[in-house]
């Protein structure tokens, strides 16, 4: 048989790496001391040897614990003076087994048999009759049809609420980048229609004066010219009267 290791609740973290898988108990039974009172075997494989080394080991007191053996992991609620125990492969983590011991050790209290628990000394398999179907179909349930693991299914809300608010701060960051690229957008047109005003002024300026020296030409050329006639009749003194006399 191999070794048997006790793992203590620092293990949770490390084991329950792999949860999502049902939790495939192999084997369970309800025990006194180191008295196996009712069991349900789930594999064609015999555990006995190991089932009953692992109740030798557990303390009087009220402990929690989980020990490993080979690929498989013992699971075991001790309260009251009785051990609930499970097996189930490492695969299944932590919180499953415990919430099957939770639901197997509700079950057991509550049954009808369990007004003769005040025995300190139960006989061997004496409930093996009106409980180990019990524990069979609580077995068969958790293969089958598991409850929901609310602590993974609380998790995976967490993970859905932060992918939305990565994508939420995401497109906020996007139309952040839109906005600045619009506001430089306006300011380069604010910039270009400052210089297109400065240039327009300045084409008006030179166009004026440019007005302005071809009228003063015009009138220039105008005078030149009505001087070369006058002073074709009159003479370049322009004393016409003056000639007549």
């Amino acid at each position: 048989m191999g070794a048997l290791v006790g793992v203590e609740s620092l293990v949770e973290d490390m084991v329950d790496g792999r949860k999502g898988e049902n939790l495939q108990p192999i084997h369970a039974l309800v025990a006194q001391g180191s008295t196996i009172l009712a069991e349900h075997k789930g594999g064609s494989r015999d555990f006995s040897q190991a089932t009953q080394t692992i109740l030798s080991k557990i303390p009087p007191n009220n402990s929690k614990l989980t020990y490993v053996w080979e690929q498989y992991l013992f699971h075991y609620i001790s309260e009251g003076g009785f051990t609930y125990l499970v097996m189930a492969d490492d695969s299944a983590g932590r919180r499953m087994p415990f919430a099957f011991l939770s639901e197997l050790q509700r079950k057991f209290l509550e049954a009808p048999s369990s007004s003769s628990l005040n025995d300190p000394e139960l006989p061997a398999y004496g409930f093996q009759g009106t409980f180990a179907s019990t524990i069979a179909n609580l077995m068969n349930t958790y293969n089958t049809a598991p409850p929901v693991d609310e602590i993974a299914r609380a998790q995976a809300e967490l993970n859905q609420v932060k992918d939305i608010m990565v994508q939420n701060v995401e497109q906020i960051l996007s139309r952040g980048e839109r906005i600045e690229l619009l506001v430089d957008k306006t300011d380069v047109m604010a910039g270009q229609a400052t210089a297109f005003r400065r240039g327009a002024r300045s084409v008006r300026r030179q166009m004026w004066w440019r007005n302005k020296k071809i009228l003063c030409l015009s009138i220039l050329v105008a005078l030149v010219l009505v001087w070369i006639l006058l002073a074709q009749f009159c003479g370049a003194g322009l004393r016409c009267g003056s000639s007549n006399k």
